[in-house]
């Protein structure tokens, strides 16, 4: 059975790779800054087959060689992507990139982190305004079955977008104003604006692999308000 390091596990998509990749039966080595952190680090020990096949290892990206047991590469999930494809030139690893949009869906940790904790504070009105961007936006679970997809379908190679629709943010607003609309939201766009031309994502080369069709805004963004809801947030 193949043994797999996910770096950094209790961000938001490394620790659903990592229940997803126990679930499968795998063996999980991940990465997080004090494995002693009950508070953040405690609910991957809740996951399926987490105390026989989960080894949960310190590792701070200031530190050097601290990733030396978790890996056998010099590598860490913060180096930059073409710096990695340098790294694998030279090494003759396969290396395979999914690059995701804006990460959407249910919360899994004890709280939430950057994009969920962005989502939640736009629902709730306080961060005093909302991004002027027009991005694309993916469920969390289309980006662990996008990862997994790229560690084990050999035909998987260079970057893989993942990505469902793309909205600016006030037509998200709108579209949970509709559905829930006893949150207060931000009514105010931000002066500062980003990219908000309309474009698409080009999906095309994990589609030819075999990648089933990308969740909904509305089931990702349902999904996660509901998590938030149960976890006592709203």
């Amino acid at each position: 059975m193949p043994e797999y390091c996910v770096t950094g596990g209790t961000g938001f998509i490394a620790a659903y790779l990592v229940k997803a990749l126990l679930d499968k039966g795998h063996v999980v080595r991940t990465t997080v800054r004090n494995p002693e952190d009950g508070g953040k680090v405690g609910y991957l020990w809740e996951f399926n087959g987490a105390k026989e096949r989960l080894k949960v290892l310190k590792a701070d990206l200031m530190v050097e060689g601290s990733f030396d047991e978790a890996l056998w590469y010099a590598y860490a999930k913060t180096t930059a992507e073409k710096e990695a494809w340098r790294i694998a030139g030279e090494s003759g690893m396969d290396l395979v990139v999914v690059n995701p949009s804006f990460v959407v869906g249910p919360l899994l940790a004890p709280q939430p982190t950057s994009t969920l904790y962005m989502i939640l504070a736009i629902l709730k009105g306080s961060r005093g305004e909302y991004p002027n961007t027009t991005v694309g936006f993916v469920h969390i679970d289309d980006v662990v079955a996008a990862h997994i997809l790229a560690m084990e379908e050999s035909k998987a190679s260079g970057r893989l977008i993942c990505s469902s629709s793309v909205a600016h943010w006030s037509e998200i607003i709108k579209m949970l104003r509709a559905k829930y609309p006893s949150y207060p939201y931000e009514n105010k766009c931000s002066s500062v604006e980003g990219d908000s031309n309309p474009h698409s994502m080009d999906t095309s080369k994990i589609a030819q692999l075999g990648f089933p069709p990308f969740k909904t805004l509305e089931t990702m963004f349902d999904d996660c308000i509901t998590s938030f809801q149960q976890k006592g947030f709203l």
